[in-house]
């Protein structure tokens, strides 16, 4: 497995901008690292703690102690594919849904709203329509987000 084949590129993105509906949750400091091909970021504290952004079900939690830490956990049991989302990109993958640099797969109905994690209730987003989008869905339905350790 190449783990890139399962990151969205974000050198090029204005983070702060597109992730700005998410702070709160989000701290107001930070740095993103990694993000999946459904648009979760993963961040990075200045404590070097790594949280997880699931912008689906509106919910931002801790999940490594550090990025060191987070490679590890990423091959212990199902971390990876829960993390990264793999069955479901390479069925998105297998179904023709390719994204453009800007995109994500995003919900046709929100998980928040009853949707499901599946290829059929996903298609290729822009990611600040994404962001936006989820993140209005979340405040409306009172989700809120910062989920327990």
């Amino acid at each position: 497995m190449n783990v890139n084949d399962y990151l969205i590129a974000h050198a090029d993105k204005d983070w702060a901008q597109l992730l700005k509906d998410w702070v709160p949750p989000l701290p107001q400091r930070y740095q993103v690292w990694l993000v999946n091909r459904l648009g979760e970021p993963f961040v990075v504290l200045d404590d070097d703690t790594v949280l997880r952004l699931d912008v689906g079900a509106g919910t931002c939690a801790a999940v490594a102690r550090g990025r060191e830490n987070f490679a590890q956990l990423l091959d212990t049991g199902d971390a990876a594919d829960r993390w990264l989302r793999i069955r479901l990109v390479d069925a998105c993958r297998r179904g023709g849904m390719n994204l453009n640099p800007f995109e994500c797969y995003g919900f046709k109905i929100p998980p928040t709203l009853g949707g499901t994690y599946e290829p059929s209730n996903l298609r290729p987003t822009n990611l600040a329509i994404h962001y936006s989008y989820q993140a209005y869905i979340c405040k409306q339905t009172d989700i809120y987000w910062i989920a327990p350790e």
